[in-house]
């Protein structure tokens, strides 16, 4: 259990949403377009980077056309793959719940490009759940970087010792932590708790209210 915090920050994807598996399918989807020879391990390597970081890993496998070019492609395919059905993790929506219920300030910190974010938050319902939130392309570094988490303190006028971060990657926690804030890492699967458990992160199976004193 972590002191209750005056403020909490969200990580988007693996977080709140299971759409890691929509993205992998995704970029399969255009990369066989382009005849690249990423696989699905390849991809699942990029889990918790950017489009332009994972764009930049493939191309240095085989170049890929601009990522200005690749990139409303992907959207596309993304929000076909989404429109079959997109799940949204319930604890993380409990958590929400609880955060707001005591009236603490709540943002949202993603790698995801502004497009990307906001498709996501639209296919899961989750629009207008966050006084602030902060994208990917908005900062001048994408996770493992701390700037989006340091740009999501100063919108909320929080310093990092009183806020907590809610994220599931390494990339993540590596970002929340380098931003000086204490950071609980929910792991979807036993391949991440692994590397995970390896990070100063209070790392559990599943979220919970109780883990924040709510």
């Amino acid at each position: 259990m972590i002191e209750r915090p005056a403020a909490v920050v969200f990580d988007c994807d693996g977080v709140l949403v299971n759409s890691e598996p929509h993205s992998v399918v995704a970029w399969l989807d255009v990369l066989s377009r382009y005849g690249h020879p990423a696989t699905k391990a390849d991809l699942e390597g990029c889990v918790g980077l950017g489009f332009g970081q994972t764009h930049a890993v493939l191309g240095a496998t085989k170049p890929l056309p601009p990522s200005g070019e690749v990139w409303p492609v992907l959207l596309v395919a993304l929000e076909r793959s989404f429109n079959e059905g997109l799940r949204v993790f319930a604890d993380a929506i409990a958590l929400l719940d609880a955060v707001d219920a005591a009236g603490l300030p709540v943002a949202l910190a993603s790698a995801s490009p502004r497009q990307r974010l906001d498709l996501t938050l639209r296919a899961a319902g989750l629009v207008g759940r966050f006084s602030v939130s902060i994208a990917g392309d908005e900062v001048a570094a994408s996770k493992p970087d701390p700037a989006v988490y340091s740009a999501a303190l100063v919108a909320l006028g929080r310093t990092a010792s009183e806020t907590v971060a809610i994220e599931d990657s390494v990339a993540g926690v590596m970002a929340a932590a380098g931003a000086g804030m204490r950071v609980v890492a929910v792991a979807r699967d036993d391949d991440s708790k692994e590397l995970l458990h390896a990070t100063d992160a209070l790392v559990v199976d599943r979220l919970d209210p109780t883990l924040l004193g709510f």
